[in-house]
């Protein structure tokens, strides 16, 4: 892209709005529009809100095989339609920092992204609501979140515990839906407060990460985040809070499973060993990052870390599960592996 061309998207894209359409603006029905759109869903990272879903499933009293698939796939997609609807309320930053995408780059129309995406979200709701009716409110409750996630992103303290806490609260809509599908009567347990706690510290570890890629691109549109407030150092020193926490709380969750100190026990201790050794590099990584062309050495190992260590969670509740969650894994290295553009995640 060149000086004139990122100068007009920077002008065309101030709080949100995409820059003037492209003569070849793709139609909403269009292979061209499905394509652009399942670039700007980010489907290396569907893995994420898959694996969270799945731990509060885990959690829950075990579902035949055709209900538990069903759950997954609606968590495994959630993540990709979140990030379509908050991409569209950040076109100015990401069209510095992410020339590649089809809506910076006027390939596909915002309007045309805010209907889908908010579409595909209330179907998503309402399928998990049908499992337990309970997931209305917080299937709302996740929405606003997305729809006010980039005005929480420009102050500093904002962004990553926002952030986290509507990827957290899918550990309880998994949990909700699994128990309705069972007709069980709903008992919160330590374990569910354990889970949510490890994945709101651990995916908050993924922001806080994530915004060193954006450093430049972030200062210039006017996002106080926390790399951009107070420095790499600092921001990087707060990560290690937060992949510390979310390691001992992933540890308590293994710890109180049934499975702990058992042989069925043992693959879930080696998803939780691997991830946290895997946690532990990327923060070396991140405190040695100087620049947003080299921050993605550190925030990809820490996605790694974070599914491996859900994973864990999900495997001590769920032994029969290891299988598939390896596989689960491994689909995630290729898809990463595939990804457009290798500097951002």
């Amino acid at each position: 892209m060149n000086r004139s061309t990122g100068w007009a998207l920077r002008i065309g894209t101030q709080w949100g709005h995409s820059a003037s359409p492209a003569a070849g603006t793709a139609p909403l029905f269009s292979f061209q529009f499905a394509s652009g759109f399942f670039t700007t869903m980010r489907p290396y990272l569907f893995f994420v809100s898959g694996i969270t879903g799945l731990l509060g499933v885990a959690l829950a009293p075990a579902l035949p095989v055709t209900q538990t698939a069903v759950l997954a796939f609606v968590f495994f997609l959630t993540y990709g339609f979140g990030q379509a609807l908050t991409d569209c309320f950040q076109t100015d930053t990401d069209a510095i920092s992410s020339p590649y995408r089809p809506l910076v780059r006027g390939e596909i129309r915002r309007r045309d992204v805010l209907v889908i995406s908010l579409g595909a979200l209330l179907l998503s709701g309402w399928i998990l609501v049908a499992f337990h009716t309970a997931n209305l409110a917080l299937a709302v409750l996740e929405i606003v979140g997305l729809l006010t996630y980039t005005w929480m992103k420009r102050r500093w303290w904002g962004g990553p515990p926002h952030n986290a806490w509507i990827v957290a609260v899918l550990v309880v809509m998994g949990f909700m839906a699994a128990h309705g599908a069972a007709a069980a009567a709903v008992v919160f347990d330590a374990r569910v407060g354990w889970a949510m706690a490890a994945t709101f510290f651990g995916y908050a570890s993924f922001v806080v990460s994530g915004y060193h890629k954006d450093v430049e691109a972030d200062r210039q549109t006017g996002y106080l985040t926390l790399p951009v407030r107070f420095g790499r150092r600092v921001s990087a020193r707060t990560n290690d809070v937060l992949v510390a926490a979310s390691i001992i709380c992933t540890a308590v969750l293994i710890g109180i499973a049934p499975s702990f100190g058992h042989l069925a026990g043992l693959p879930a201790l080696g998803l939780f060993l691997a991830g946290s050794l895997i946690f532990v590099t990327a923060e070396r990584r991140l405190h040695r990052s100087c620049s947003d062309q080299d921050a993605h050495r550190a925030i990809a190992p820490i996605v790694h870390a974070y599914l491996l260590t859900m994973a864990a969670g999900t495997a001590a509740h769920r032994p029969a599960w290891t299988l598939f969650l390896i596989s689960f894994y491994l689909l995630f290295v290729m898809a990463l592996r595939a990804r457009p553009m290798r500097a951002q995640i």
